[in-house]
């Protein structure tokens, strides 16, 4: 990335080698970084360099908990509710 960059993850842990990101916010190639996710489940060891990296916010996977997601959620599963209530079926999954 392009020094100054701001790297945000609320994808996938994995998708990050968190550290080389501590190593590139350290040395000041980076300004800062935002995660919601890691790339081990947690506990994460508290000697995970990624931990003490300068400019980093982390937060514990809650990136979609807004307002907004929530709302959108509930009217997800009432759909399908009234729609199974009704005998229509909506997403369905079928095994093998």
């Amino acid at each position: 990335m392009k020094p100054g960059a701001i790297v945000i993850n609320t994808a996938r842990g994995p998708i990050l080698d968190n550290n080389a990101l501590a190593a590139l916010l350290e040395n000041g190639h980076l300004a800062g970084a935002g995660t919601d996710v890691f790339d081990q489940e947690p506990p994460l060891p508290l000697d995970l360099p990624f931990l003490k990296a300068p400019n980093t916010i982390l937060t514990p996977h809650i990136a979609y908990d807004s307002e907004q997601s929530m709302k959108e959620r509930a009217e997800i599963v009432f759909d399908n509710l009234f729609s199974w209530l009704n005998g229509t079926i909506k997403n369905e999954i079928k095994a093998g």
